[in-house]
């Protein structure tokens, strides 16, 4: 690899990178739009191939979980015109898992987030605290 094809390479994923952590924030800013708890963001992308970031949020009824996946959803859309590769768990509504590739948002009702507790599984990633 040429010296000018290892600089186009870095420049490609130092951008990525930014999209991914610019992704995360306007989930975490989503989720905090409907009054979200607790809302962390872990970057993963050092530790794990599967995304970059987790954003990990609470709501406290299954209503506030879905109104926070949908808030999600449509912020995401109106900014980076993308919408979620999948979404599991909408139906029942205590942990909505929405996959947008470079991010995925986990929202839990806080028995399922306690049981669960994604941010000691992935302890070893770097996490950082969404303040608005």
């Amino acid at each position: 690899m040429t010296k000018q094809e290892q600089l186009d390479k870095a420049t490609i994923i130092s951008k990525d990178q930014e999209f991914s952590k610019h992704l995360a924030w306007t989930i975490a800013a989503a989720a905090d739009d409907r009054k979200a708890a607790e809302i962390i963001l872990l970057r993963v992308a050092d530790v794990s191939y599967i995304t970059d970031y987790f954003v990990i949020a609470t709501g406290y009824s299954k209503t506030q979980v879905r109104a926070i996946c949908d808030s999600i959803e449509e912020k995401v859309a109106k900014e980076w015109q993308k919408q979620p590769l999948r979404t599991e768990g909408k139906a029942d509504g205590s942990w909505i898992l929405q996959d947008y590739g470079d991010a995925i948002a986990h929202i839990f009702l806080p028995q399922e987030r306690e049981f669960y507790n994604l941010e000691a599984f992935w302890g070893h990633a770097e996490k950082i605290n969404f303040h608005v």
